[in-house]
């Protein structure tokens, strides 16, 4: 991106506000929208943005020229209805959102000729919210995926993956947008609801007392926003369901290996995990 470029984040939450930090650093000119005053504040005591409103100012969203969501997925799709009457002509909009399938076609079929929306999901974030929270070291070395569509110009796919870069991500991936929620269904979605079923299953209070590294590792995401997680479930819940099945088919398996002492097979299932484990430190 040209360091002209003047962006506009809408929701300073954890990832607007990491979004902000990172691009402000690397001496972009940040705006941001946010409801909430004291992360408008926040935001603009720390360097982060130069201008900030917490109402939808005409003036700040026709100044800029790349307009980045950090709403929630169906918010997000009320926001560019409600505004693109002041998006500037040739205007590129993005978005965070961690589901695509029924939200980057709605917003494309109802905008503007002269604008031009594609999709985004920055794979990072924390167990937290709101800007204070935000660090753009958490994009350091992560990944990055682009839901293009027929919809969308390679200009744009190059600017969406140059801001990627320029928050130092470190894959980069183009997919569908049907391709993203899928994925996102099993590598996503899929290990928090484990996470939220394995803190369902247990009251026990003292459990603290007796864990190691390996229940806190797990269940370290269970420590979740229930109104954005339950928006994300419910708008890829097809995705979603087909692969708690398989989950749950497999984890059927393992029980009647070992409820059967099948030794082998159990040995097999366990080298099987760790080599395929094994791809993600290549």
């Amino acid at each position: 991106m040209a360091k002209k470029d003047k962006i506009l984040i809408v929701g300073l939450g954890l990832i607007g506000g990491s979004y902000a930090q990172g691009l402000s650093a690397k001496g972009f000119d940040v705006s941001a929208i946010d409801t909430n005053l004291d992360s408008i504040q926040y935001a603009m005591e720390q360097g982060w943005i130069m201008q900030g409103s917490t109402v939808d100012d005409p003036e700040l969203i026709h100044e800029a020229n790349l307009i980045i969501s950090g709403l929630y997925p169906t918010t997000m799709v009320k926001w560019i209805k409600e505004n693109q009457q002041f998006f500037q002509s040739h205007a590129l909009i993005t978005d965070v959102s961690g589901v695509k399938t029924g939200i980057v076609k709605e917003v494309q079929e109802n905008l503007r000729n002269d604008v031009e929306f594609i999709g985004a999901h920055p794979m990072a974030g924390k167990e937290v919210s709101g800007v204070r929270y935000a660090d753009a070291k958490i994009f350091e070395g992560a990944n990055f995926i682009i839901t293009p569509t027929e919809k969308n110009t390679e200009e744009a796919i190059e600017r969406v993956r140059q801001l990627a870069v320029d928050l130092n991500f470190k894959t980069i991936s183009l997919l569908t947008i049907e391709e993203h929620d899928r994925m996102i269904g099993f590598v996503s979605q899929l290990t928090h609801t484990i996470a939220v079923s394995l803190m369902n299953t247990n009251d026990n209070h003292d459990l603290k007392k007796y864990t190691g590294d390996s229940f806190r590792d797990l269940t370290r995401i269970a420590n979740i926003n229930e109104t954005i997680w339950s928006e994300l479930f419910l708008l890829n819940k097809d995705n979603l369901v087909k692969e708690m099945d398989e989950f749950i088919q497999t984890m059927e398996y393992l029980k009647k290996v070992i409820e059967q002492d099948e030794v082998e097979e159990l040995k097999y299932l366990l080298i099987q995990s760790t080599t395929r484990r094994h791809y993600f430190d290549e």
